[in-house]
């Protein structure tokens, strides 16, 4: 078997690996589309399967630029729960943000100058 013929054959597999990630990766947005209703997700899920390569090519450059956002808000969303969490289970949260908590609260009318008094002894105390 030539060496032409084995470069070849990777080539085709690397471009088979590659539709089949940009079909999940058009797929998954489709179905995660906030902005698009049952209709329009069935009509596009519909031309992906009976023309796929005109619907994911028409798919990419009608919606190609949202679907980058939406990854991107997604990753965002992702990476600050991680931080949340991190810091929740660190128990980073200082005193002083407590105090400002309790204040806000207090101003909004949630807690009584008692209960502030109460929660603030309990911090510093």
């Amino acid at each position: 078997m030539p060496i032409l013929h084995i470069f070849w054959s990777i080539f085709l597999i690397f471009l088979l690996i590659a539709w089949i990630w940009t079909l999940i990766a058009v797929v998954s947005d489709i179905f995660a589309s906030e902005d698009l209703n049952g209709m329009s997700k069935g009509l596009w899920i519909l031309a992906v399967i009976i023309v796929p390569w005109l619907g994911v090519l028409a798919y990419l450059i009608v919606r190609g630029d949202e679907m980058q956002a939406r990854a991107r808000k997604v990753a965002e969303d992702v990476q600050e729960a991680q931080k949340a969490y991190i810091r929740e289970a660190a128990g980073t949260v200082s005193t002083a943000d407590e105090l400002a908590k309790l204040a806000e609260l207090k101003d909004r009318g949630v807690l009584t100058g008692e209960e502030f008094a109460a929660q603030k002894a309990r911090l510093l105390g």
